[in-house]
């Protein structure tokens, strides 16, 4: 990876964001308060633009302004916690300008770790970690192969991973009022997280 790739990946992730965002609407509207569509878009897009732009090499210091962007573009929980997740992958890739792919892996794990650290979370409960950390799990698993196969399995890892909460009781945020009625609801927040390996995926083809 590099500051092509990257920004090639997140123009990827935004296009995908932007043509589910009314889905992700709908599903946050069943236990949420309806604005993840809006607030993945938003976010991603306005990341996507700041790459197109920035000069910068550095994968690190182009993470850490991502985190910076996002934030501000989606002031929301998702929108908080993507950052966190930014800006573990940030401090992971300071000082690279270029990045293997299982390098990126472990940067991918951790900016889940500071997810975890920050929002309390831990996959199992009904998150977006429940499809992105076992997304990143099968990516440091297959990254000696080449990067489409290696982000193959990753995507399908986290459609898996997302399905999954479907069974599991919300236990964080708004949802985790609606209790054992949960149980039985796709989460939203790890649909998110599935279109982003989809993204990352799609701009590899």
């Amino acid at each position: 990876m590099d500051r092509d790739s990257l920004t090639k990946a997140f123009l990827a992730i935004s296009r995908v964001m932007a043509e589910n965002r009314d889905y992700l609407i709908e599903l946050d509207q069943q236990n949420g308060d309806g604005d993840l569509g809006i607030s993945m878009s938003d976010g991603y897009r306005a990341v996507a633009d700041y790459l197109a732009q920035s000069p910068e090499t550095d994968l690190g210091r182009l993470l850490m302004q991502s985190a910076v962007v996002f934030n501000e573009a989606a002031p929301s929980s998702l929108g908080t916690i993507t950052s966190f997740g930014l800006m573990g992958m940030a401090r992971a890739l300071k000082g690279k300008s270029e990045a293997t792919l299982c390098e990126l892996a472990d940067a991918m794990a951790a900016g889940i770790q500071q997810i975890m650290v920050k929002a309390g979370a831990k996959p199992g409960e009904k998150t977006i970690l429940d499809a992105i950390f076992p997304a990143v799990q099968t990516l440091k698993a297959h990254c000696g192969e080449d990067a489409k196969t290696a982000f193959d399995a990753a995507c399908e890892a986290a459609k898996t991973g997302s399905e999954a909460t479907r069974l599991m009781r919300s236990v964080h945020g708004r949802a985790a009022y609606y209790g054992d009625k949960s149980i039985g609801i796709l989460d939203g927040g790890s649909v998110a997280g599935a279109l982003v390996f989809k993204g990352i995926r799609d701009s590899l083809d």
